[in-house]
């Protein structure tokens, strides 16, 4: 039998207790065995100004997951072509892992820009969405579609952008990140 594996995709720039929080829920809620964190080195709908480089988002998404037995982080992207696109990231993930399925894990606010995403009737046709809600957010189009799943998670109001605002404005911010993740963007002076 294959091994379901969640993907939550994303910049993680940086990661918060929001996506901690949320991951956590879906492997307590779905039929998920694992969750991977995938960092996106760039992600071809959003500006790359504010985004630290690569490596130092993926490291601080290892510390976020503090050795969690069902998660891990994901540089799959790194090794593949630029710009990167989710469905050849999947078609490669499949190729790479045959003896497990995938589904993608997204809030209701990426699902209103899904259309826009490359092949996205495919990623539609082949793999199951969880989707989280986000405030201010409908599922729309796609409330009947069978392979899109909402899942009732607590609704988060946080985010990176954020994150990194009170961050610039030298507010305290250590509560809404996890510890060791906290301490390296103090001590690396991150986004001020």
């Amino acid at each position: 039998m294959k091994k379901e594996t969640a993907l939550y995709f994303g910049s993680f720039n940086p990661p918060h207790i929001g996506h901690t929080a949320i991951a956590n829920y879906i492997l307590n809620h779905s039929d998920a065995d694992e969750l991977w964190f995938v960092v996106s080195p760039q992600n071809p709908l959003k500006a790359s100004s504010s985004l630290l480089p690569a490596r130092t988002r993926l490291e601080l998404c290892r510390l976020a997951l503090n050795d969690h037995p069902k998660m891990k982080v994901s540089d799959i992207e790194f090794q593949l072509s630029k710009p990167n696109y989710t469905i050849h990231t999947l078609i490669h993930l499949e190729e790479k892992f045959p003896d497990r399925t995938f589904s993608l894990i997204m809030g209701m606010d990426n699902l209103q820009n899904f259309h826009k995403w490359k092949a996205y009737e495919s990623i539609l046709e082949y793999y199951k969405i969880l989707v989280y809600p986000r405030h201010g957010y409908n599922v729309g189009e796609y409330e009947d579609h069978p392979c899109v799943k909402i899942v009732d998670a607590p609704l988060m109001q946080i985010s990176s952008s954020f994150i990194r605002k009170e961050l610039a404005s030298g507010n305290d911010i250590r509560f809404f990140l996890r510890e060791k993740v906290f301490a390296m963007i103090d001590k690396e002076g991150l986004y001020q």
